[in-house]
């Protein structure tokens, strides 16, 4: 058995010292850096379709391409798939699981409502509707099974996958019959560049509805996200730079303009310390503060390092009062001991971290509980408990 895993780049990386693992440029065609690895732009290829269809440019590749491996797999530069403690698997591993299982891919995500409400959420649903009706068209017997799914709420995400090479063309084979015949029935003018990805999106979900709808045994496991996207750094340093500028309103616009070009970049595997949520929060409550005060803490602090850490310790300070309004709440239901619950609430009053700065605002502090509590009423007594914490300190 041999395996062989395609790390899909649009740049320069740390490739992993392991043989198993193969750079492929993708986008290669139109790219402007050439970086020493193999191109999406030889043989048969969609490379100068990169901008549409994403890694799936490289997908194409090496189902077109590769042939020296019984096994083939695609991740992505900083995307790797490993077991359960964080490793990223080594060949041995590999071959282990691929004895037992069809397929190695990600665990599965659990989206807030269907699939079909959150891809229209970011995009035009009537292209993700077009697909299936290309499925009930091209692939019958996959169509209930799309429909099925598409109103439930989980995909698979990344693209990122490992099977027989046989099974990858299978899929393959698939994907991009029905991807070339909605090429042709869409409009492919886009907003942006993050939009235009369209068919890499779909495709996400595309392989749940395959690996379902074929009964492949699949095993699911976890992404290591190795290293942080460059444009997630560019953006917290232009975020530092309006905080040093005590800029609130501009830094508010440029948020703004950011997430309607990158929704994606709230996102765990694009924000993996995430700061772009603390530099949101942050903006939000400068400028409720601005609003209603007419000053904010960019008075007090205006450093980005302090900035952030000053964010993270507030939340940290509203998680435990929701958590303990919570768990007060639990112990209510559970005993009729309400003088134990009343003392363990004062003892954890005393115990709390209250060393939050003068200059925490009502409207930080209501902001920050929002973010833990499941309902209002928990999220008000919560606040409430913050403030008359800060209060006696």
């Amino acid at each position: 058995m041999s395996v062989k895993i395609f790390a899909m780049t649009h740049k320069r990386f740390e490739v992993p010292d392991d043989p198993m693992y193969i750079p492929l440029h993708v986008g290669h065609k139109n790219a402007k850096e050439d970086f020493g690895y193999i191109g999406d732009d030889t043989g048969d290829n969609i490379s100068e379709w990169n901008c549409y269809y994403a890694e799936l440019s490289g997908v194409y590749w090496v189902w077109k391409n590769y042939f020296d491996a019984d096994y083939v797999g695609v991740c992505h530069y900083r995307r790797f798939l490993t077991g359960e403690e964080g490793y990223v698997f080594q060949e041995a591993e590999y071959e282990r699981i691929l004895e037992e299982y069809d397929i190695i891919t990600t665990k599965q995500l659990e989206l807030p409502g269907s699939y079909r409400n959150g891809f229209s959420a970011h995009h035009k649903v009537s292209t993700l509707d077009e697909t299936g009706r290309i499925i009930a068209e091209r692939f019958p017997e996959y169509y209930d099974t799309f429909v099925r799914l598409v109103h439930q709420n989980k995909t698979y995400f990344g693209n990122i996958m490992v099977a027989r090479k046989q099974l990858y063309d299978a899929y393959c084979e698939w994907l991009f019959t029905i991807f070339f015949e909605l090429q042709k029935r869409i409009d492919l003018t886009f907003e942006d560049d993050y939009h235009k990805r369209v068919f890499g999106f779909i495709s996400e979900f595309l392989l749940y509805v395959w690996v379902t709808a074929n009964g492949c045994k699949a095993f699911e496991c976890r992404v290591a996200i190795i290293g942080e996207k460059k444009e997630t750094g560019e953006v917290t340093a232009k975020m530092a730079e309006f905080f040093r500028k005590k800029d609130a309103a501009g830094a508010k616009a440029y948020f703004e303009t950011v997430l309607k070009q990158r929704p994606d970049i709230l996102m765990e595997a694009s924000d993996i310390n995430g700061e772009c949520k603390l530099c949101l929060q942050a903006v939000s409550t400068a400028n409720l503060e601005l609003a209603e005060y007419g000053r904010c803490f960019l008075d007090a602090i205006n450093n980005y390092t302090d900035i952030i850490d000053y964010f993270r310790g507030l939340n940290s300070f509203a998680a435990r009062a929701v958590r303990e309004v919570a768990t007060a709440d639990e112990l209510r239901r559970r005993t009729a001991k309400t003088e134990y619950v009343r003392t363990m609430e004062e003892k954890s009053c005393k115990e709390a971290n209250g060393g939050m700065p003068p200059w925490t605002s009502d409207i930080a502090l209501r902001a920050a509980v929002r973010l833990y509590a499941h309902c209002q009423e928990i999220a008000e007594r919560a606040y409430l408990r913050c403030k008359k914490i800060c209060d006696d300190f």
